[in-house]
């Protein structure tokens, strides 16, 4: 095996990169990300198996994930000591002198009591893995929260750097807009559940007070997963336990050594046994024949109360209100509500590019199995004609990565005007605001001229605005401009049939 140190270079340089994709994962003025912080979760197994239960088929796009399943068979759990971003930042942000005393409510089988849930859940078509998975619960806590709070107070402070050095502020500009163009957000905004998102990733900051990787050992469905499959590595660490003249090994191990001997399926891979052997007589290497220490499978009470607990977890879903989902205005290319549910890990990456604020992360709106997937909400962004950056990002395919020309015909909802709130309609006045921003070319939104009696009581001609259905896509930009406060005078509806406007359809009316 390599040099202990390495380990650690590798943890780095793995945070470097997830932080360096993180940023790249942002509108930068360009129509195309080539490199995206979801290839992480393209690697990520945890991923894999949910989508495969629940989605029952295949996609290319999670072959990185085989590939780690396959080198964490052969080597053992090595990702969460070389590769994991969550568990470095767990390193780095905790003290060095660390409790190694296993915390009793923390210790058992707690870790499958999460993860057999959420593999069954998946099988029932539930597929809430990605709450829980460890990059997941990165992202959501720097995307909804974190990196929103680095861009306001970096704003803040160059104004009021701004203000203090006076006439020579124009010196700094260059400065303040190299920060702008590879650091800070390219917009401002306020995410639901920001705040619950950055609670979750700093409580498992603050179990590292309680027992050196408590989150990765007894919690991280990802880690659990990992460590079951690391059972079946030829490699071994030699020798398996403690030396009789030496028990430095159980004060260097982040992980396991608990009754005095090493956890394959908790082992980590990180070689800080073998560094700090004062005799050196540790090694990690493959020993045949393969001799499993901890059994294959867990207890059978845990794989039965695991399928139950993720039956429980689906039947809900089984009621799912018809009229709740009507309301839901998903992403472009978004066409099947079930489908979509089964593949989106959650991880926010589609809400963290839109270019227009029309992407945020459902709560109630959509119940337990919609719980931070993504909602279009048009009265506070809207769907970019020309933008496909959603799609480019999403891990699945649950957003599908559309060519620009494609994606313009999807059919997101469709604007419906609200006589009561509509200014031509209720005040009797001409408004052409919807049909001004309306990105269609042919437009979608229209006027006419009608004689209509005014609320004087006197007759006048107004511009009546209407919708042409058949080109109409719910990008939502009417409803987001429409001047009336508060409740919007037209509004975007989901339709039963999501399918693409046809090229007959656009075609006759020059779209």
């Amino acid at each position: 095996m390599v040099k202990p140190t390495t380990a650690r270079i590798s943890q780095l340089l793995f945070l470097a990169l997830f932080l360096l994709l993180f940023l790249q994962t942002e509108y930068r003025g360009h129509d195309q990300i080539n490199a995206a912080v979801n290839s992480f979760f393209r690697a990520d197994p945890l991923v894999l198996f949910s989508y495969l239960l629940a989605a029952k088929s295949w996609s290319w796009l999670l072959l990185p994930a085989v590939l780690m399943t396959l080198a964490t068979l052969l080597l053992g759990r090595f990702f969460c000591g070389w590769i994991c971003p969550l568990g470095t930042l767990l390193d780095l942000l905790t003290p060095k002198q660390r409790s190694t005393k296993p915390v009793p409510w923390l210790a058992g089988n707690l870790k499958y009591w999460l993860l057999l849930p959420l593999l069954s859940a998946s099988l029932f078509n539930l597929n809430l893995a990605g709450l829980l998975d460890p990059i997941a619960i990165l992202l959501r806590g720097l995307t909804f929260f974190f990196y929103p709070l680095l861009g306001l107070s970096a704003r803040e402070g160059w104004v009021r750097l701004y203000g203090l050095i006076g006439e020579q502020r124009d010196s700094l500009a260059p400065a303040y807009g190299l920060l702008k163009s590879y650091l800070l957000p390219f917009r401002e905004t306020l995410y639901p559940l920001a705040f619950a998102s950055a609670l979750l990733l700093v409580l498992i900051i603050l179990l590292e007070r309680l027992e050196t990787r408590a989150w990765c050992r007894h919690l991280c469905p990802l880690g659990t997963l990992l460590g079951w499959l690391g059972r079946f590595s030829p490699f071994k660490r030699i020798p398996p336990g403690l030396c009789a003249d030496c028990g430095q090994c159980r004060e260097l191990c982040p992980t396991t050594f608990d009754q005095g001997g090493l956890s394959r399926e908790e082992c980590i891979l990180c070689m800080e046994c073998e560094q700090g052997c004062p005799n050196q007589r540790i090694s990690f290497r493959p020993s045949w024949p393969l001799q499993l220490s901890e059994p294959v499978l867990p207890q059978r009470r845990l794989l039965l109360g695991g399928l139950a607990g993720g039956l429980l977890l689906a039947v809900p879903t089984r009621f799912r209100s018809p009229e709740k989902e009507a309301g839901l205005l998903r992403p472009p290319g978004v066409r099947d509500e079930g489908d979509f549910l089964k593949k989106c890990v959650r991880c926010g990456e589609c809400m963290k590019v839109c270019l227009k604020n029309a992407l945020y992360p459902a709560a109630w709106q959509a119940g337990i199995d919609g719980i931070y997937t993504p909602l279009v909400i048009p009265r506070l962004g809207y769907c970019e004609y020309n933008c496909t950056l959603c799609g480019q990002v999403c891990p699945t395919g649950a957003i599908p990565n559309l060519a620009v020309e494609e994606k313009k015909r999807q059919v997101i909802g469709k604007a419906v005007f609200d006589r009561n709130h509509c200014l031509p309609f209720a005040r009797r006045i001409d408004c052409i605001v919807c049909e001004e921003h309306c990105p269609i070319p042919d437009k979608a939104i229209r006027s006419r001229e009608v004689q209509v009696l005014g609320l004087d009581g006197v007759m006048k001609t107004v511009k009546e605005p209407y919708v042409v259905e058949e080109i109409c896509n719910g990008c939502g930009i009417c409803e987001n401009v429409c001047p009336v406060e508060t409740r919007a005078g037209i509004k975007v509806h989901v339709v039963r049939n999501r399918a693409p406007i046809t090229e007959e359809a656009s075609g006759q009316l020059g779209y």
